[in-house]
């Protein structure tokens, strides 16, 4: 195992490169840069995302972008997509967004630049998605007032698969469990409540909170065969939990029992929003 300090993009490079975490980088999208786009475009993950946006495609504004497998989807769908990113890597970062709509010949927009400050202005996008992103927040409310800012009244504002602890006892031991935090330092989590005042301080509606098991856009790519095994680790072979998942019932009543259930470090939110009221002011350093 690395000794010292790494950028994100260096642990990923080591996450790629282990035997040990092959299953880990694929199942990040870590792979092939192309085969890993389509993989997720055809993802249940992203099913689960076109049926919480508009079906009309718009603009798009897709932040924390990484290495472009959303922008890339939501490009296939028909969405006039601006990837924002302030890592310039060519594994996890900008250029490889840009390399990645180049070899497609998808078209996508990409913006260098942290969510609490990008350099646009006010450019009414129908959709603004930020996958894996509100847990990395150097500030959570000025994360969320970007997002605010930049989509059009009515728009859909979409946070996905962050991070949640019950409170600050729980955040160390959501960081010694995760599998690259040690590597590079740059994970983190949020309570609930702290997301929820974030997202509403900034003007936008929540409609839908979706915790851990809930849905498949926090398990996936995990199979529901998978999800059972995973449960009678979270909560013992012989829980209620576990014998309701070997019962005849639907999967998704599991699902939603596992998730009320749920109180792991680290388990998976995400919010489908809307934006409504007049637009919060521009944070400091915008271009305007």
């Amino acid at each position: 195992m690395p000794e010292m300090a790494m950028t994100w993009e260096d642990a990923v490079r080591w996450c790629m490169s282990e035997p040990s975490m092959k299953e880990l980088a694929r199942a990040a999208y870590f792979d092939d840069p192309v085969v890993a786009a389509q993989r997720y475009h055809e993802s249940a993950e992203f099913d689960a995302v076109c049926s919480m946006i508009p079906r009309k495609a718009g603009r798009a504004l897709d932040l924390g972008a990484g290495n472009g497998i959303l922008s890339y989807a939501l490009a296939r769908e028909g969405w006039s997509v601006t990837a924002v990113e302030p890592d310039p890597s060519a594994l996890v970062g900008a250029a490889a967004i840009r390399a990645l709509a180049e070899s497609t010949g998808t078209p996508i927009d990409v913006v260098e630049a942290f969510g609490e400050a990008i350099p646009l202005s006010a450019a009414g996008y129908d959709l603004v998605v930020a996958r894996q992103v509100l847990h990395h927040a150097h500030d959570l409310p000025a994360f969320c007032r970007e997002m605010a800012r930049l989509s059009r009244e009515g728009a859909t504002v979409l946070s996905l698969r962050d991070h949640v602890v019950s409170g600050p006892q729980q955040l160390e031991p959501f960081l010694r469990a995760h599998p690259l935090h040690h590597l590079y330092g740059g994970e983190n989590a949020f309570t609930l409540a702290g997301y929820r005042a974030a997202i509403e301080g900034a003007g936008l509606t929540i409609d839908r909170e979706l915790i851990s098991f809930q849905s498949v856009v926090n398990y996936d790519p995990m199979t529901p065969s998978e999800i059972r095994d995973r449960l009678a680790k979270i909560f013992g072979p012989f829980s209620p939990v576990v014998r309701l998942a070997l019962s005849p019932v639907p999967f998704g009543v599991v699902a939603r029992v596992a998730a009320s259930l749920d109180r792991r470090p680290g388990r998976l939110v995400s919010f489908l929003c809307h934006k409504h009221g007049p637009l919060p002011q521009a944070g400091e350093g915008l271009i305007s």
